[in-house]
């Protein structure tokens, strides 16, 4: 039985760098566990890459044919965005290890679906005045800058990743990423290959 490294940390917090070098480390034998998202396409993304990019009818029927295993919705300033996983076949742990990308609220719902000898929390911290320096910059390079929604993602992380819920979820260690995220990648990979080996050798 494969596992799901399962990524997790506030907005600008460095997951998605992160996530692009794990999967560059072909030792790792990682395969990208794609989400699925309702809201615009950004500077710099490819669809089918960072994410799926469908409609809310694409959605809709997703659901009725029962194929959705987590969702999220978020209030934007630019009305409701959805993220979400589905059931489409491209998951088969019973071979392959993956990586995944999220929200403490979106690996409960996984480690539900596959469960908890599979999912393998990846928690990144980043202090606040370090994300929100990095957010300013990240949007700032946008054609069409959206600082209110910035700001509101910003706010609301600070709610939903409450040291409340990270202890709920039953999240032990921790990644920092406050200074040189070489030594993040380093941190996380190592940890990543001692995963594998244990997995390994309980197959033997």
């Amino acid at each position: 039985m494969g596992k799901i490294f399962y990524l997790m940390g506030k907005s600008a917090s460095g997951k998605d760098h992160i996530y692009e070098h794990l999967l560059k480390q072909a030792d790792l034998e990682l395969k990208p566990l794609i989400l699925y998202t309702t809201r615009p396409i950004r500077s710099g993304e490819e669809n089918g890459r960072e994410y799926f990019f469908v409609t809310e009818e694409r959605l809709a029927r997703l659901r009725r044919e029962g194929k959705i295993i987590e969702e999220r919705m978020y209030q934007t300033v630019h009305g409701p965005w959805y993220y979400f996983t589905a059931d489409d076949g491209q998951i088969c742990p019973e071979k392959y290890d993956y990586l995944g990308i999220g929200t403490l609220d979106s690996y409960q719902k996984m480690k539900a679906h596959f469960g908890e000898k599979i999912l393998v929390p990846l928690y990144v911290e980043t202090e606040d005045g370090i994300r929100l320096a990095r957010a300013l910059k990240r949007e700032r390079k946008q054609e069409q800058p959206k600082y209110a929604e910035m700001c509101r993602r910003f706010l609301a992380d600070c709610e939903d990743f409450a040291e409340e819920k990270i202890r709920k979820a039953g999240i032990l260690k921790r990644f920092s990423n406050n200074g040189v995220i070489e030594d993040c990648f380093s941190e996380i990979q190592n940890f990543v290959e001692q995963e594998k080996k244990l997995c390994y050798n309980e197959r033997k």
